[in-house]
Parts: structure tokens; C-alpha cells; sequence
């Protein structure tokens, strides 16, 4: 008495296209709700000798390769650093220069900009020396 069965051949993909299509709607409900955080950095445009000329107020930072902060020339210490921009921020309303030595760190550029942001100052540049 050997029963006949039929043998199941054949895979349902059912709840796995549902399972796919729910992920899919999750994302796309989710996906603008991400906010991007970053640096909105402007890339400076070659412009005319003439527009140069003009008298502009920029601070400068340079940063040298033993990660000394130079504010003008005049040597900061580094917890002092983003208290001394913000006293200094008022008489250079035209941003801040960033120059670093080529082998200078990444996290001591990336200090000098947060202090700057801190501060108040929206325009930053930055330039290796």
C-alpha cells in the first residue's frame, strides 16, 4: 500500500516579493527624512586682477606641520583657539583663510573650521601653503 505523492517542485515567491516590496516602501518613506550633514564648501573661481584689488578683511589660520595654530602670525595655543577667532571674528567680516602645511592632520584643519563655526563665521577658505 504505497501511497502516490506528488512532490512539491515548485518554490512560492510570494511573501518574499512582499517582504521586498514593504522594504521598498520603507526606504522610500524613510530616504528624505535623512538629513545630510556636512561642509557646504565653495571652490574659488578665477576672477580678474581688477576684483583683487579691493581691500578685503580676511582672517588667516595657518596650521603648521606640527599642528600649531598661527592666528596672523601670532602663535595660539589650541584650547585657546576658537575663543580668540570669535574676539577676533568682529574686525574681519569677510571670512577666514585656512592654511595648512601639507603634512599637517586632517583633525587639526578640521578643528580651526569647527571653531570658526562656532564663532559665527559662515565663510571659510582653505589653502595649502
Amino acid at each position: 500500500m504505497s501511497r502516490n505523492r506528488d512532490t512539491f517542485n515548485e518554490i512560492n515567491i510570494t511573501p518574499l516579493t512582499d517582504i521586498f516590496l514593504v522594504l521598498l516602501i520603507i526606504m522610500m518613506v524613510i530616504a528624505p527624512m535623512l538629513d545630510q550633514q556636512g561642509l557646504n564648501l565653495t571652490v574659488p573661481e578665477n576672477v580678474a586682477q581688477e576684483q583683487v584689488q579691493k581691500e578685503t578683511k580676511i582672517m588667516t589660520v595657518m596650521v603648521d606641520a606640527g599642528d600649531k595654530y598661527y592666528l596672523d602670525g601670532v602663535e595660539v595655543p589650541a584650547e585657546e583657539l576658537e575663543s580668540t577667532i570669535k574676539s577676533q571674528a568682529k574686525n574681519y567680516p569677510d571670512g577666514l583663510l585656512i592654511k595648512t602645511d601639507a603634512d599637517s592632520t586632517h583633525g587639526a584643519m578640521v578643528k580651526v573650521m569647527d571653531s570658526a563655526r562656532n564663532s559665527g563665521i559662515t565663510s571659510i577658505s582653505v589653502d595649502e601653503i
